[in-house]
């Protein structure tokens, strides 16, 4: 191996603007970047390593292979041709400083802008009296508790993983719930399918369970007795085969529900909108970790058939259809953004993961109903 510069002296590195001892980081890095790609000269550029060489397997495989042991030492990699040869770019991965202040803030308003909304849900009159937010404090349980487990249950896989992820953003929106939801973000690769589906699997699978837990317990508590305002509007809600399902074994009908029900009601209502399989929704990362490419053609096609679904809904039902058009165009302008492809593309998944994943999309198709809302004036 030889060295093209004199930039690995450590003297000239320390007047760089690079952080990391060169000399040091190669004798870290090169047992593991030997097993992959066969070095024959290193560039230092004082903020990077420039590995020139030719790769012992494919190509497209030598990122994946190293980003485990990189991302160990703090490093990441590039590989590039150039000027016909191979590159490997290798440099210090820079660290996002976490402004964990906003998550609070966030947390807080959320928790503030549900409250009220449960205490309306609850026949409370804060224009009279303000104490009554009290109310509303199942009802914000519930629905933090839906919306968070999702979306902690993504953070905590991608840490798994070694992915890097944000805690979750609440989102607090003046709609009927007091939420536009929660959200997470990642930042990096994902290093494999496996991976990718995991991630992937693990909101859905853990709120749909929390939904399922409030709405038995919303099921068995007394729905408050409601004298709407003359210039409000009600929601006449459509129950998915889930919910029915849950009603009939814990022996409790109505169209009245209380509003920890109806948290549980909207935790499977997010959970279907989120499985849809197509762009970088949940079902599209679990769809993709499956299928590798070919998912784009199902990605792709999803925003037509809820497009039409849509008009199903409106033309033929003369029911109010809006919430599919809106999520098709929404889909439509995001699937064709693409998907990200994972480091070990290649690499499919075992038969134990497929299953899990066919088993996510059944139990998201139960959370399925051609007029989730309407209203009721």
């Amino acid at each position: 191996m030889e060295n093209r510069n004199s930039k690995m002296n450590p003297e000239n590195h320390k007047k760089g603007k690079g952080k990391f001892n060169a000399e040091e980081t190669v004798s870290r890095l090169y047992p593991y970047i030997a097993r992959v790609f066969d070095v024959y000269e290193v560039q230092n550029s004082g903020e990077a390593l420039y590995f020139y060489g030719t790769p012992r397997t494919n190509s497209e495989n030598v990122p994946g292979e190293l980003w485990e042991p990189l991302q160990h030492f703090g490093f990441g990699c590039t590989l590039k041709y150039e000027l016909g040869e191979y590159v490997l770019l290798v440099s210090p991965e820079k660290k996002a400083k976490e402004k964990t202040w906003i998550n609070l803030v966030l947390f807080i308003a959320t928790f503030f802008t549900t409250m009220v909304c449960g205490a309306w849900m609850s026949g409370a009159d804060l224009e009279i009296d303000s104490s009554q937010l009290i109310r509303g404090l199942p009802f914000t349980l519930a629905i933090m508790t839906v919306l968070g487990s999702h979306e902690m249950a993504h953070y905590l896989m991608a840490r798994y993983h070694g992915m890097k992820a944000s805690l979750p953003y609440f989102i607090p929106f003046p709609t009927f719930i007091g939420t536009m939801g929660a959200l997470i973000r990642y930042r990096g690769p994902v290093p494999s399918r496996k991976a990718l589906f995991d991630v992937g699997v693990a909101g859905p699978l853990v709120g749909l369970f929390m939904s399922v837990a409030v709405t038995v317990i919303g099921l068995n508590l007394k729905a408050p007795a409601v004298n709407p305002l003359s210039e409000s509007m009600m929601l006449g809600l459509g129950l998915p085969p889930l919910f029915v399902f849950i009603q009939n074994l814990v022996g409790v009908t109505g169209e009245n529900l209380h509003p920890v029900a109806f948290a549980g009601w909207v935790g499977m209502f997010v959970t279907l909108l989120n499985l849809l399989p197509s762009g970088q929704l949940d079902g599209g990362h679990i769809l993709r970790a499956m299928l590798g490419k070919k998912a784009e053609k199902i990605s792709f096609m999803m925003p037509r058939v809820l497009f039409l679904i849509g008009l199903y809904v409106i033309y033929w039902l003369k029911e109010d259809g809006f919430i599919w058009i809106s999520w098709a165009l929404f889909l439509w302008i995001f699937a064709a953004v693409g998907h990200p492809s994972p480091l070990h593309d290649k690499v499919e998944l075992d038969k134990k993961r497929i299953f899990i994943g066919i088993i996510t999309f059944i139990l998201g198709l139960l959370c399925f109903t051609l007029i989730p809302f309407k209203p009721i004036p």
